[in-house]
C-alpha cells in the first residue's frame, strides 16, 4: 500500500499548534489536541444575498460583472414597462440616466460602461436598439427582425450578437434568427438550430452559448455553442428550464440559474455549471426565481430581480473558496441554554442560563472549561458582551424581567447600575465592562429600545427599526453593532446595523433566524443554529449573508457565541436530546478534523 509521502511527495507534519496559513491539501498532526487535520476548500459554488434594486423588474437588459454591472428597462408589475437604468458597484444599486424608450422583454450585453440593448416590447414589439456609453443611452440602428424575449452576448456597444425570441406581441412565432452588430449596423448571420424564446445568452460576438428557453410546447434543455460562424448543438442541461438567467465569458464556461421547471410555475433555485463539455448541478440559489436577469461570468455571477417585480440580488461564488467549518471541542461542565457569553475562541466566558436558572460562570482556555466565581443573581436570556477578563451581563429573566447589570473583572461579578428598561430576550454588543449597547427584548411585548453603557450608567439612544426579541448580535463596540434575525410577529431574516447613532436595515439573512447564536463584528459575523433546532450557519461579510457549513450539533434556545469569523466558538443551547453542554470551534479557513483512533 502506498504511503502518504509516496502519493503526495511530502510527509505529514507533526505540530504543537495549527499552522497560521495552511494551503489547500496540507495535512498535519496536532500533538496538543491529538487530531489529524487538513486544509479544505469548498467543493460546490454558493449564493449569497446582496443589494436590492431600486426598481424590481423582470426581462431587463443586463451587462457587466459582479463588481460593475448594469440593468436597464424591464417589465414591472402589473405589466408595465420601465426605462429605469441602474448600475451596481459590488455593494449597491444606483439609479442613472434612463433608456430613451421604456421597454421590457429585451436583451442586453456588454459592460457597465459600454453596453447595448435590443428588441423587446414597448408595449408594441420593437426592433429598436440603444447604446450606452457609461453616461447616456443613444438610439442605434434597429434589428432586421422585430423580436422580444430574445437573448444576447457581446463585449461592448460595438460588438454584439442577438438571437431567438418571439416575432410578434401578443403571441408570436418563435424564431431561430441570429444577428451580429459591428457598431454601425445589424447583419443576419447563421441561425440557431432550435427556435426558442425566454432564455439567456452568454459570451461574446464570436464565442457564445445559449441554453434552455421555451420551445413551445416544452421547456428546453438544449444547449448551443457559437464559434463566430455557426451554432452547434452540444450537451443538454440536466433539467429543461425557461426564464432562467445566465452568466459566462465565452462558450467554454457558463452558469445557468433559476427559471421555471414544469410542472411548477414558481421559480426554481437550481444552478447548473457548464465546463465546455457538459453541465453539472451546483449549489442552489437561496430563493427560487423566474424570468431572472443575469450578469458576470461562470465563477462570479449575479442573479438580479425576476418575476413578478423582484428587487433582490444574489451573488454566486464558485467552488474552491476556503471553507469555514465547525469541529467538536470539550463540553462545558454545566449543560444550559439561554447562556450569556463573552470573549474569544481561546479565552471565552459562559455565564447564567437555564434550566433551572443558573448563576454558574465557566472560563474556556481553548481546550477545556473551568468553573469560576458565580454571578450574584441567577439569570437567563440576558444581554452580554466583553472579554474573558472584562465582561458585562444585563437584563434577562430571573424571573421576572430584570434590569440588573453585573460587571466581571476577571475574578468576580459586581452589581452596577440597572438598565432603564427591564427586559429579557434582549442582546448586546460592546468592548468590555465599560462599553456596551443593549437593544430589543421582551416585557410582554417586543421592544425596540436601545441603551448605551459608558462604564457607570445606561442612556437611552435611538431605537431599532423593528421591535423584536430572540435575535442575536455581533459587534466589538457600542458604536458598531449588528442585530441579526429575531422574532417580531414571525421569525425574521432582517439584519440591522448600528453606526453609533442610528440603526439601518441592511441585507437580509438567507433563512429566517431566531434563538440561535452569533459571533464576530458588525462587518464580519457568523450566525448559527436557531429555532427547530437548526444546524445552519451563515456568514456576513459586511454586505451580505452567505450560507456555509453547518454545526455538528443542531441547537437553539440561544447557544453562546464568541470570537470572530476566522476563529469562533459555540456552546450550550438546546439540542434535540435536551439542554446541551456541547462546544464547537469555528475555523476559517477550516481545518477539517478527523480524530485518530487505535
Amino acid at each position: 500500500m502506498a504511503t502518504y509521502k509516496e502519493i503526495k511527495g511530502t510527509q505529514i507534519e507533526v505540530l504543537e499548534s495549527d499552522p497560521s496559513n495552511p494551503v489547500e491539501g496540507q495535512v498535519w498532526y496536532n500533538t496538543t489536541s491529538n487530531v489529524l487535520k487538513g486544509q479544505a476548500v469548498t467543493t460546490v459554488g454558493s449564493w449569497a444575498t446582496s443589494g436590492t434594486l431600486n426598481t424590481g423588474r423582470r426581462f431587463a437588459g443586463t451587462a457587466g460583472t459582479t463588481t460593475a454591472a448594469l440593468i436597464a428597462g424591464g417589465e414591472t408589475p402589473p405589466g408595465s414597462y420601465t426605462a429605469d437604468t441602474e448600475t451596481w458597484d459590488g455593494t449597491s444599486w444606483t439609479e442613472v440616466n434612463n433608456l430613451n424608450t421604456s421597454r421590457g422583454e429585451m436583451s442586453g450585453s456588454g459592460t457597465q460602461t459600454s453596453a447595448i440593448v435590443s428588441g423587446g416590447r414597448t408595449p408594441s414589439i420593437t426592433a429598436a436598439s440603444e447604446s450606452w456609453n457609461g453616461t447616456n443611452w443613444t438610439a442605434t440602428p434597429s434589428l432586421n427582425q422585430v423580436r422580444r424575449y430574445n437573448a444576447s452576448s457581446g463585449a461592448s456597444n460595438t460588438s454584439s450578437l442577438t438571437f431567438g425570441g418571439l416575432t410578434s406581441a401578443p403571441g408570436g412565432t418563435t424564431t431561430t434568427k441570429t444577428e451580429s452588430y459591428n457598431g454601425s449596423s445589424w447583419t443576419e448571420v447563421n441561425d440557431l438550430n432550435t427556435a426558442r424564446h425566454t432564455f439567456p445568452g452568454v459570451g461574446t460576438q464570436t464565442s457564445a452559448l445559449t441554453f434552455g428557453g421555451d420551445g413551445p410546447p416544452t421547456h428546453l434543455a438544449v444547449t448551443e455553442s457559437w464559434n463566430g460562424t455557426n451554432w452547434t448543438e452540444v450537451n443538454d442541461l440536466n433539467t429543461g428550464v425557461q426564464g432562467n438567467g445566465g452568466a459566462g465569458a465565452d462558450n467554454t464556461a457558463a452558469l445557468s440559474f433559476g427559471g421555471t421547471v414544469p410542472p411548477a410555475p414558481s421559480g426554481t433555485t437550481q444552478t447548473e455549471l457548464w465546463n465546455g463539455t457538459s453541465w453539472s448541478v451546483d449549489g442552489s440559489m437561496n430563493s427560487g426565481r423566474r424570468e431572472v436577469n443575469g450578469a458576470g461570468i461562470q465563477t462570479s455571477a449575479l442573479a438580479i430581480g425576476g418575476a413578478p417585480g423582484e428587487t433582490s440580488t444574489e451573488e454566486y461564488i464558485s467552488a474552491g473558496q476556503p471553507l469555514g467549518a465547525w469541529s467538536t471541542a470539550n463540553s462545558m461542565n454545566t449543560a444550559r441554554f439561554y447562556v450569556g457569553n463573552a470573549g474569544t475562541q481561546t479565552a471565552a466566558l459562559a455565564f447564567g442560563g437555564e434550566s433551572p436558572y443558573f448563576a454558574v460562570t465557566e472560563s474556556y482556555d481553548g481546550t477545556s472549561w473551568t468553573e469560576v466565581n458565580d454571578l450574584n443573581t441567577a439569570v437567563s436570556a440576558s444581554g452580554s458582551n466583553g472579554t474573558q477578563t472584562s465582561a458585562l451581563n444585563y437584563g434577562g429573566d430571573e424571573p421576572p424581567h430584570s434590569a440588573k447589570t453585573e460587571s466581571w473583572n476577571g475574578t468576580n461579578w459586581t452589581e452596577v447600575a440597572d438598565l432603564n428598561t427591564a427586559r429579557r430576550l434582549l442582546d448586546g454588543a460592546g468592548t468590555d465592562n465599560t462599553n456596551a449597547l443593549a437593544f430589543g427584548g421582551y416585557t410582554g411585548s417586543n421592544l425596540a429600545v436601545t441603551e448605551k453603557w459608558n462604564g457607570s450608567s445606561w442612556t437611552e439612544v435611538n431605537d431599532l427599526n423593528t421591535a423584536k426579541r430572540n435575535f442575536r448580535s455581533a459587534g466589538a463596540s457600542n458604536t458598531a453593532a449588528l442585530c441579526i434575525g429575531g422574532y417580531s410577529t414571525t421569525s425574521l431574516t432582517q439584519t440591522e446595523s448600528w453606526n453609533g447613532t442610528n440603526w439601518t436595515e441592511v441585507n437580509d439573512l438567507n433563512a429566517a433566524f431566531q434563538n440561535g447564536g452569533a459571533a464576530g463584528t458588525y462587518t464580519a459575523a457568523i450566525a448559527f443554529g436557531g429555532l427547530s433546532p437548526k444546524a445552519q450557519t451563515e456568514e456576513w461579510n459586511g454586505v451580505s449573508w452567505q450560507e456555509t457549513n453547518d454545526l455538528n450539533t443542531a441547537r437553539d434556545n440561544r447557544p453562546g457565541g464568541t470570537g470572530t469569523t476566522s476563529a469562533g466558538l459555540a456552546f450550550g443551547g438546546s439540542a434535540p436530546s435536551g439542554q446541551s453542554a456541547a462546544t464547537e470551534e469555528w475555523n476559517k479557513p477550516s481545518n477539517t478534523v478527523k480524530t485518530l483512533t487505535d
